[in-house]
């Protein structure tokens, strides 16, 4: 726009303005109207939050409960992890400390801890002769770049 265009509207400008920064600036506004879009509710798919926050006082209950199924895992054998394969979540916590993650899935468990060198994922499950879950699987990579590492050297690295 010119000068003469913007006197009448009050504006002044010194020099015309670059049709390309107009250019630029419609698009930036066609990309934002595009994103709010992208927010705006539809009715009838989506979940929509509560309109108005739980009650002071009150719990929001567990998605997902775990449940005890009758099974019996097989129990992974690997030298150097005798004393982690088939303990429970109290003697893992003794040997490697509080688990960085602690997640349910049903009634399978995982345990999660981490040192500087190797992350070692524990897998318990709850067997008929013991409702308690058990660990019965072991997995340890590296912290660094996720490539797998020796299972029995992590357990050695990360014991307390």
């Amino acid at each position: 726009m010119t000068h003469d265009r913007l006197a009448p509207l009050g504006l002044t400008t010194a020099a015309p303005m670059n049709p390309f920064v107009r250019l630029r600036g419609g698009l930036a506004a066609a990309g934002l109207a595009l994103l709010l879009a992208g927010c705006a509710s539809t009715s009838g798919g989506g979940v929509s939050a509560p309109s108005h926050p739980p009650k002071r006082g009150t719990q929001i209950p567990n998605v997902r409960q775990p449940t005890h199924t009758a099974r019996d895992p097989s129990f992974q054998a690997i030298p150097g992890a005798e004393g982690v394969i088939g303990s429970n979540e109290s003697q893992l916590v003794r040997m490697f400390g509080e688990p960085r993650l602690n997640v349910w899935e049903g009634d399978a468990r995982k345990l999660q801890f981490t040192g500087k060198a190797c992350l070692l994922d524990v897998y318990l499950y709850p067997s008929t002769a013991s409702k308690e879950p058990r660990a019965s699987y072991i997995d340890a990579r590296r912290v660094s770049d996720g490539q797998d590492v020796d299972r029995a050297a992590c357990i050695a690295a990360l014991r307390k």
